[in-house]
């Protein structure tokens, strides 16, 4: 009788530990990324989140499987591919391995920084997330697939007003990636993408929602002319890229009057 007792207490305790491991696992895990500033994201799971929760971390490549054909390689990562590389390749990024995030491990944030995990733009990655609380471990949870390049949202450019009169002179600066160049400046956007501005006026005295396009190309100066003078305009300019058919968000608004 006493071992009856024992394995019933002892099964129970296996279905209460696993309803724990399903009520913890965190959900809606994703990435998220501006200017290649890419961040895993996740939610608690459906339990009331407990103060001793913890989270892990851990991020891949993704992998090809074994009969990968030379059209799987990621857009723009190769111009001319032998044989022998494509092997290597497979070698390399076909590996099934995790790997610990360490400044994410036992966290309790629901957020990760894998910018330098992901530092190659053109290649495919996941990531998961686990939690733990009262000695129990959920399962994994997967993000869907994420390859920066494609995916990554590219910010406004920085606009600044050089000069006023009867005409608006600009300048704008591309948004900048996280990587340096080996003297330490941080890398354009304008390296990675084909990009163009956008820049749109907006008067005042008219209508304050009501943005006007006057200028798309790669110029980094421009001039709006045929303005009123003694009239309040603002300016702002988003970036787009023609080939991912992908805008920005617009950038803080640049306001003058003309004299």
């Amino acid at each position: 009788m006493l071992c009856y007792h024992f394995l019933l207490f002892a099964a129970i305790s296996v279905l209460e530990n696993r309803d724990l491991q399903d009520l913890i696992k965190p959900r809606k895990v994703e990435f998220r990324s501006l200017n290649f500033n890419s961040t895993l994201h996740w939610q608690p799971g459906r339990a009331r989140e407990a103060r001793d929760t913890v989270y892990f971390v851990q991020y891949k490549l993704a992998c090809f499987s074994q009969g990968a054909s030379m059209s799987q390689l990621p857009a723009g990562l190769v111009t001319h591919v032998s044989l022998t590389s494509f092997f290597l390749f497979l070698h390399r990024y076909g590996q099934n391995t995790w790997q610990n995030k360490d400044d994410c491990w036992g966290i309790q944030n629901h957020v990760c920084d894998l910018t330098n995990e992901t530092f190659d733009i053109q290649e495919p990655y996941y990531g998961r997330v686990k939690a733990a609380s009262a000695g129990v471990y959920s399962n994994w949870s997967l993000s869907c697939r994420f390859t920066p390049w494609r995916e990554t949202m590219i910010g406004p450019p920085t606009v600044t007003v050089v000069h006023s009169n009867k005409s608006i002179m600009l300048k704008l600066q591309a948004p900048h990636s996280p990587y340096k160049r080996k003297r330490g400046s941080k890398i354009p956007m304008t390296n990675y993408y084909d990009l163009l501005y956008q820049v749109f006026i907006i008067n005042n005295l008219l209508d304050e929602q009501h943005r006007v396009l006057v200028y798309e190309g790669k110029d980094k100066v421009i001039t709006i002319e045929d303005l009123r003078p003694g009239v309040s305009y603002c300016i702002v300019a988003k970036t787009y890229v023609p080939m991912l058919d992908r805008s920005s968000a617009y950038s803080n608004r640049q306001c003058t009057v003309l004299q």
